[in-house]
């Protein structure tokens, strides 16, 4: 009995500690969960065009995704001091880091910038199989993806700046005033959506360049209400006084960030292109195979809102504990938020596996896409609690400064195994997408056993502040 109730402590807290973990949680869900289930609508209202038109923006959308990924990792690899600064209360310590956010995130803007508007088809192109698909509908579909590109370029600068202001927000544990900010943002972006894409209230019938347009305009609209929100926020959150007066980053930082930041930095970009890559592999498999995996990405992002508000409280409160130099509390933290991730995950891949049928009949498209969507929404559902694993053993890794660990068991694992197997499988068998998207997610396997033993080690118990 007193066994059982040992291993209990060691695995479920008190309700005081959850309700803590909530307050956290809850707030980064529901601004996951606004922003998926508007993006959710946007890609319907989209799909409502039709199958050429919805794969190209998937296409486009590929390729932002690689860039939207840099920058979160280029807000995260300063974000792992800034948690620990928070926790000391070292107010100049978060300000430099937000400055350094900030300066990384405009040069990541504008190298992306740049790449889109030189290699847009070439990029674009990668992802389109003239075998399977006539001369006709591959043109169709390079120029709507192009065009659609070349309009959302004008929201990557107010993207990144937003990401810096409203990730320093999140790491001292206020996580409303980001997720209002989401909420305006994916508020603003479904409006305009509807009204830019039909052609609505005396507005032009733009198509998909009414979606890339409303998607800027939200843009800027977030990252005007984050300013003003820090501005109001000055008092009670010193380090966003005179953020740009006197702008210095001390050098210590810089190299602290850069030694522990880079392999993070690294790790987000090359992750997104093992990702991309997996997803053009997907793409041999014709248009319908595109069109079905926007599909199932879309909806599976909407139910992924479990993992990334679990792993962004183990960033925040395991961060916290291990900057305030209290790493037996950091420890347990870690243990009760892993398995209340994997509950929590759990049961949401039940209720997809469920529901996997029915979000494929809101598209105009064929009955064979919506089925293969279907078919791949279970398979995530199915994958669900190893995803779970694999991001909290990702967030605790992380938070402790173990960067070069996260970027082997990663972005290394990610592109050497998951986009090696995809690739191979995708030109060396006649194996349809279903069956390659269930081998390949089957190889996260790996990753979550690698990734219980690193965290059971101990190898992140590190205070990254201590001597500032």
């Amino acid at each position: 009995m007193e066994h059982t109730q040992s291993l209990r402590s060691r695995l479920f807290a008190d309700r005081s500690f959850y309700a803590m973990v909530l307050a956290i949680a809850v707030p980064i869900m529901l601004q996951s969960a606004v922003t998926n289930f508007v993006n959710l609508l946007d890609n319907i209202m989209i799909g409502r065009l039709g199958t050429l038109e919805m794969s190209g923006v998937s296409i486009a959308n590929q390729l932002l995704f690689i860039y939207n990924i840099s920058i979160f990792g280029c807000v995260n690899a300063a974000g792992i001091f800034s948690a620990q600064y928070c926790g000391k209360k070292d107010h100049d310590g978060v300000r430099n880091c937000l400055r350094l956010k900030t300066v990384v995130g405009m040069a990541a803007a504008l190298i992306a910038s740049v790449i889109f508007l030189t290699k847009h088809d070439a990029l674009i192109s990668l992802y389109l199989n003239e075998d399977l698909n006539s001369a006709a509908d591959i043109a169709y579909t390079l120029k709507g993806s192009s065009e659609y590109l070349l309009i959302m370029l004008a929201g990557l600068a107010p993207f990144a700046l937003s990401q810096c202001v409203s990730s320093t927000m999140r790491e001292d544990g206020e996580t409303l005033s980001p997720m209002k900010a989401s909420f305006l943002a994916v508020g603003i972006n479904f409006v305009f959506n509807y009204i830019l894409i039909f052609g609505k209230f005396g507005f032009p019938r733009l198509g998909i360049h009414g979606a890339a347009i409303a998607t800027v305009l939200s843009r800027f609209a977030e990252l005007a209400y984050l300013c003003f929100i820090a501005n109001a926020m000055k008092a009670e959150k010193p380090y966003f006084r005179n953020v740009f007066k006197g702008f210095h980053i001390p050098a210590s930082l810089i190299g602290k960030v850069a030694k522990k930041g880079t392999p993070l930095i690294i790790n987000e970009i090359l992750w997104s292109l093992g990702i991309a890559g997996i997803n053009q592999a997907y793409s041999t498999r014709g248009l319908d195979a595109v069109a079905a995996c926007n599909i199932y990405s879309t909806v599976n992002n909407l139910f992924m809102i479990v993992c990334i508000g679990m792993g962004s409280s183990i960033g925040i409160l395991v961060g916290q504990q291990l900057g305030a130099g209290k790493s037996e509390t950091a420890v347990q933290y870690d243990r009760w938020l892993i398995v209340f991730a994997i509950i929590l995950s759990t049961l949401t891949g039940i209720l997809m596996i469920f529901s996997a049928p029915l979000f494929p009949l809101l598209y105009n498209t064929d009955d064979s896409v919506r089925s293969t969507a279907a078919s791949l929404l279970r398979i995530a559902g199915l994958m669900m609690p190893v995803s779970a694993i694999c991001n909290a053993c990702y967030f605790t890794l992380r938070c402790g400064g173990k960067t070069v660990i996260t970027f082997l068991s990663d972005s290394v694992f990610t592109c050497l195994v998951s986009w090696s197997l995809a690739a191979l499988l995708a030109s060396r068998t006649s194996l349809d997408v279903v069956w390659l998207v269930l081998l390949v997610s089957s190889a996260d396997l790996i990753k979550a056993v690698f990734g219980l033993f690193l965290v059971g080690k101990g190898v992140w118990i590190n205070n990254l502040v201590a001597h500032d």
